[in-house]
């Protein structure tokens, strides 16, 4: 009788501390930002609040995405990435970022081509969340 508590005490120790490490994933977004006029990136920012990457997921995951290939005129303002786990193994999700001319709105492609342009709002969020500062100034 005791071996069997024992057991299950240790299976539900490892469930929950299972559950735990799973829900720890995906709980930062790590930030970079563009140094000079090159295409090299700087750490910049890690971002641990789960509250700000859940936010921060939502806008990314909930923007109008579009599959099209687009040439950017220069290079991009940031780089940013969610770590996410997909069934076996952990990954990456990389996202290039643009602030358009006119300071008001982000431009975002992804490492598979899809481009989407935040709207004002998700735009300022997003910003505030990845640098600690506000968009329009």
């Amino acid at each position: 009788m005791k071996k069997k508590i024992l057991f299950f005490s240790l299976l539900a120790v490892m469930l929950v501390n299972s559950g735990c490490l799973n829900e720890m994933v995906g709980q930062k977004i790590t930030v970079q930002k563009r140094t000079g006029e090159e295409n090299i990136f700087e750490n910049y920012k890690e971002v641990n609040q789960k509250k700000q990457v859940e936010k921060a997921n939502g806008i990314v995951k909930n923007a109008n995405w579009e599959n099209i290939k687009v040439e950017m005129a220069r290079y991009a303002d940031y780089r940013f990435q969610f770590p996410f786990k997909n069934s076996s193994e952990d990954k990456l999700a990389s996202y290039l970022l643009w602030i358009t001319p006119n300071g008001e709105n982000l431009e975002i492609i992804t490492d598979s081509y899809r481009y989407v342009k935040l709207t004002k709002q998700d735009s300022a969020d997003l910003y505030e969340i990845l640098t600690g500062e506000e968009l329009i100034k």
